[in-house]
């Protein structure tokens, strides 16, 4: 960043508020963020549109800046607690990116009573000497009401939950079941034995399955058909369902309750493939060679009939045992499914020959009592059957990223790059550190993650290594530009196969018919409220590249409908990062709500992150993820080395990782951050003898081997994107504890200063 000339630029961006009272400008340019010091925070809001100019750089050349000029003040409400102290109304944020309470007048309370979580409406904004004062607008309940963390989230992160009433007319009007017109020009295949394949709690079906053996130019293969729920006959576009489809972008999934993109006449009826009915269909009929290649695929609209409801565990059971009793249960359909895990296996080869990554993650899952509180969390197993239908949809998402392309018809692909320059420092400079003895190129590709993942897979610290390769990579986006998907090692990869929960997939649908016919699918500029299209696209009408690319001269300007896309690619890949907020917010508070039945106790965990304030724990028998501070290691001071992404004892050597083993004991619970904070345990000073031993040390019972007791319940919680620090001296109380110490083993050595 040429820092002179950013000193008298302005520069448009949205702030981002932090817990802790200060804040950055996200900006539009996709440059680095601006940092804004508390004071500058008290005249804004999390969320608004602001100029700012850099006003200064600090030792690591990150911009400060200065707001001159509030842009846009999006009508946000905000939620939290009434409270009445001293005679004065004031919700507290449960966003605490909010940094301000907001006053409100007695005659603005409503119905609300103190203590319970309301929606605000702001009426004044703040000022630099003046809090915000907004009134009551909705009263959503007592705080420990069941469900209560859902409607917090879909109010904080702005998720629609609500259908418009235009959407809710229209759908009244589809019909129940498929007519005899709706079947016109469609391909049958009602006697295809196509069968849907999905978890035990699912209640829409997007997509079906069917495989038999074909021969393929010479050679044996198969014909395998993926059919998905063809939406875009029941939305049209620009109709009401189409722009709430459009505003919510995807379904968003909490525990016990799913906010579909889709009326529930759709999403669980007309479009759901469900068994033993007739539904209409988008086919993508690929022919697979022995070796997973596909050798050629065709798509049309068809009418099909599921003739089987599957579930995971039920597949893996037959495939498993073709003679068991869930076997006997489907005997008719037990040879379609063994033709489907046949050119599973062969796709897997064709996997592996591409280099594709594929790391094995531990997935959990939430189990609630009638009450929504959490019964037990428990880990979610891939078997077989997750991964025959993860190939399959694979497939068809490949045929049709390659369908748009090779018709050269504008759409969104699903676009994974690889990682950053600065990325690639950082994980070669860890590789080399740690003496993996592979590295990645300076142009890598994913074969080259994924050797090093094979190589190291039965190393203590594989989980240590698999963990930095996945943070080296660049989150997914939908983009019109296709840089390929590196994750998955495909040249152009989009959505096909979601259409119920995802509205990407519904414009890869619309564009794919549209080709079919000779037509050419034009992208509408749909009525939405908050950030419309237009909006959108004079955002990105500044951009000189495309995602991937590096800087460029100018060329000739974006047609509209180029920015049209564009604009629909950010809108869906930023309410997709919406509805994950939203998830982990929910899964974050009923596992905080969970954990505070069990402070005081003691668990063994893993290390899953080192930071410079503490280490991350996830703990062996509840997979809760909890912050144990840097001044809860021990008396000493402890340095973050970044090659090694580990903290280090410089008096004891000890080292905490990725993968370390410790035990911890839950030490408080704030329900509010959403944060868990444990304290070490230490059984013994083994741990301290043997990292001074390796140091070449003697070992006494002086070294301090635990944080001090008890301090934990009054201090400030840190999280994850707390401001970094370099190091932390002991507390004094910690210093008093190892001088005593010292004193009674009558150890000569001074102490450290």
């Amino acid at each position: 960043m040429n820092q002179t000339s950013s000193l008298l630029d302005e520069i448009e961006g949205t702030i981002q508020g932090h817990r802790d009272g200060h804040g950055f400008v996200q900006r539009d340019d996709g440059e680095s963020d601006i940092y804004l010091p508390p004071n500058e925070m008290r005249a804004v809001l999390h969320k608004d549109r602001v100029k700012v100019r850099v006003v200064r750089h600090d030792r690591k050349g990150r911009p400060e800046g200065r707001v001159v000029e509030i842009v846009e003040r999006p009508p946000q409400p905000i939620i939290g607690r009434l409270l009445h102290e001293s005679g004065i109304w004031l919700v507290a944020p449960e966003d605490k990116r909010y940094g301000q309470d907001v006053l409100i007048p007695k005659s603005a309370t409503g119905t609300a009573k103190a203590g319970q979580v309301v929606v605000v409406e702001l009426t004044e904004p703040p000022a630099l000497f003046g809090a915000p004062v907004g009134r009551v607008k909705e009263v959503l309940g007592e705080i420990d009401d069941a469900g209560m963390e859902i409607e917090i989230a879909v109010r904080k992160y702005g998720v629609p939950h609500e259908f418009s009433d235009g959407c809710i007319a229209l759908s009244r009007t589809l019909p129940d079941k498929v007519r005899p017109q709706d079947k016109k020009g469609r391909v049958d295949l009602i006697d295809i034995p196509l069968v849907t394949i999905d978890g035990e709690d699912a209640r829409d079906f997007d997509d079906a399955v069917y495989c038999e053996p074909a021969k393929v130019g010479r050679g044996k293969g198969w014909r395998l058909l993926v059919a998905i729920a063809d939406v875009s006959s029941y939305v049209e576009t620009g109709s009401a369902i189409d722009i709430d489809a459009y505003d919510r972008a995807t379904s968003v999934y909490f525990p016990r309750r799913v906010i579909p993109m889709l009326p529930e006449k759709l999403s669980n009826g007309l479009c759901s493939l469900n068994p033993d009915v007739e539904r209409l269909c988008m086919v993508c009929d690929m022919l697979v060679t022995a070796e997973g290649d596909v050798h050629a695929y065709q798509f049309f609209p068809a009418v099909m009939f599921s003739h089987a409801r599957f579930t995971y565990n039920e597949v893996a059971a037959i495939l498993a045992n073709t003679r068991g009793p869930e076997a006997a249960r489907r005997k008719e359909r037990v040879p379609d499914l063994l033709n489907l895990h046949d050119v599973f296996g062969a796709l897997v080869k064709a996997r592996t020959r591409r280099g594709a990554i594929d790391f094995e993650t531990t997935e959990t899952q939430i189990i609630c009592d009638e009450n929504g509180r959490i019964e037990k969390i428990v880990p979610r197993t891939r078997n077989d059957a997750h991964k025959l239908i993860e190939e399959a949809m694979l497939a068809a998402n490949v045929c049709s990223a390659d369908f748009i392309l090779q018709s050269k018809h504008p759409g969104l692909y699903r676009v994974h790059e690889g990682p950053t320059p600065e990325k690639k420092d950082i994980l070669r400079n860890y590789l080399k550190a740690t003496g993996v003895g592979l590295s990645i190129s300076d142009d890598p590709k994913p074969g080259e993650f994924q050797a090093i993942a094979a190589a190291t897979k039965d190393r203590p610290d594989a989980l240590q290594i698999h963990s930095m390769l996945l943070r080296s990579m660049q989150q997914a986006i939908y983009s019109p530009h296709n840089s390929g998907h590196f994750g998955l090692a495909f040249e152009a990869y989009t959505h096909f196969t979601s259409p119920i929960r995802r509205y990407p997939d519904l414009l890869v649908h619309r564009v794919i018919k549209a080709i079919l016919v000779g037509q050419r699918y034009q992208l509408p500029v749909l009525p939405l409220p908050g950030e419309a299209h237009e909006k959108l696209a004079r955002r990105l009408a500044g951009r000189v590249k495309a995602p991937g690319q590096a800087l460029k001269k100018p060329g000739p300007p974006p047609t509209k409908e180029l920015l049209a896309w564009e604009a629909a690619g950010l809108h869906c890949s930023a309410n997709e990062r919406r509805a994950d907020e939203a998830s982990r917010d929910v899964e974050a508070w009923l596992k905080c709500k969970y954990m505070r039945e069990h402070l005081g106790e003691e668990y063994g965990g893993v290390v899953t992150s080192a930071t410079t304030f503490g280490i991350f724990v996830t703990l062996d028998a509840m997979y809760v993820e909890g912050l144990v501070h840097i001044t809860e290691l021990g008396g000493e001071y402890f340095k973050f080395d970044e090659a090694r992404q580990e903290l280090r004892g410089e008096r004891t050597g000890i080292r905490y990782a990725i993968g370390s083993r410790v035990r911890v004991q839950v030490s408080r619970v704030d329900l509010d951050g959403r944060k868990i904070d444990f304290r070490l345990i230490r059984d013994d000073e083994e741990v301290v003898a043997r990292a001074m031993k390796d140091k070449g040390a003697a070992v006494g019972r002086g070294a301090d081997s635990g944080g001090p007791p008890g301090k934990s319940g009054g201090r400030r919680t840190a999280s994850k994107d707390d401001a970094p620090q370099e190091r932390t001296p002991r507390s004094p109380i910690q210093g008093l504890k190892a001088a005593v110490k010292k004193a009674v083993s009558k150890k000569s050595r001074k102490p450290r200063r």
